[in-house]
């Protein structure tokens, strides 16, 4: 093979494997605030726990996710 062409071969070959990676941007996101004061209520019923609020990932900001009673 003439060198030009292995080079072109491997170039080529190189430029094609690489195309499927995938870069993740970065998060430049601030960290969650501090979660607010919940008032857990009374039990609703027998057999339930109470499960705490926490913060989730919105698109652009932090979303607060209330607590709530849950079953065992």
């Amino acid at each position: 093979m003439k060198p030009i062409f292995r080079a072109t071969l491997a170039a080529t070959l190189i430029t094609a494997s690489l195309a499927g990676c995938v870069v993740e941007q970065p998060h430049h996101r601030r960290p969650p605030p501090p979660p607010p004061v919940e008032v857990v209520p009374v039990m609703p019923a027998p057999g339930l726990h109470w499960v705490p609020g926490h913060y989730r990932e919105g698109e652009r900001d932090w979303i607060w996710v209330p607590g709530h009673w849950r079953e065992r």
